[in-house]
């Protein structure tokens, strides 16, 4: 049974397979859905108008901000993994396209990434970065890029560090979604984990955060974001290579200073 925030997502959408098209994935996933998953709130959200505190309430709601009073510094750096990994879940909608085109920025180094990729989206069309999402990570056959952590450690899919980071998902009380085919160590599902590490959804301390961050994101992230910054069929994505490779380097380094 679906639950109000989807229903009423699917109401604005026009229906399920209109929120799929907008959203950009199979009308079958989203008729699987008992509620939003957390990695598409902030796609369905730009894609339906329904503020996510709707959406997941208990995620996003008041109730859930009095149980985890989250610093704003860890709310910003939830709010970035989870647009890196909406971005590399699904290619994004027109309507997530727009609002990545009034993303805020600064002179500093992640606010001249952020200003790239605004750039990059108000540049963007649809129909176009759907085609870019396809040729760089599914292609007829593979992608230009695998965004898996097994390929970039060891030159091969589903190896020791995607058994490796099962045991500590599990350890963490971190199920996977059950619509979602990729395995556990794809980078948009990293990014997921992460943002629910930072804004306090999944219990955690600092230090463990520190010790996944290292032991699965930091040894192999930062060099496929690069990639994709340089990857041949990338255009839109260059800036989302750029952001998450800049990102990256700032974690890195605020985990370095916090040992």
């Amino acid at each position: 049974m679906r639950d109000a925030g989807l229903n009423r997502a699917i109401d604005a959408a026009g229906g399920v397979a209109q929120l799929a098209r907008k959203i950009g994935i199979a009308q079958p996933s989203v008729s699987n859905w008992n509620r939003v998953p957390a990695e598409r709130v902030v796609a369905v959200e730009a894609a339906t108008g329904v503020p996510r505190k709707v959406l997941r309430p208990d995620l996003f709601g008041e109730s859930a901000a009095a149980d985890h009073a989250v610093d704003p510094l860890d709310a910003a750096r939830a709010q970035e993994y989870a647009l890196l990994a909406t971005l590399l879940a699904s290619a994004p909608s027109r309507a997530l396209l727009e609002q990545i085109a009034q993303l805020r920025h600064d002179a500093t180094p992640l606010g001249r990434a952020h200003a790239a990729l605004a750039e990059a989206a108000a540049r963007a069309v649809a129909t176009e970065v759907e085609r870019e999402y396809f040729d760089l990570f599914v292609g007829v056959g593979r992608g230009e890029l695998l965004p898996y952590a097994s390929y970039y450690l060891t030159g091969f899919l589903n190896e020791r560090p995607l058994s490796r980071l099962r045991e500590d998902l599990a350890a963490l009380g971190i199920k996977r979604v059950e619509t979602n085919a990729e395995p556990e160590d794809h980078a948009a599902t990293l990014c997921e984990v992460m943002a629910g590490l930072a804004a306090g959804r999944f219990l955690a301390s600092p230090d463990a955060q520190r010790a996944f961050f290292e032991k699965h994101l930091s040894r192999w992230l930062g060099h496929f974001f690069a990639d994709l910054d340089k990857a041949e069929n990338a255009k839109f994505y260059r800036a989302v290579g750029t952001l998450g490779r800049v990102f990256l380097e700032i974690e890195a380094e605020a985990f370095t200073f916090a040992n």
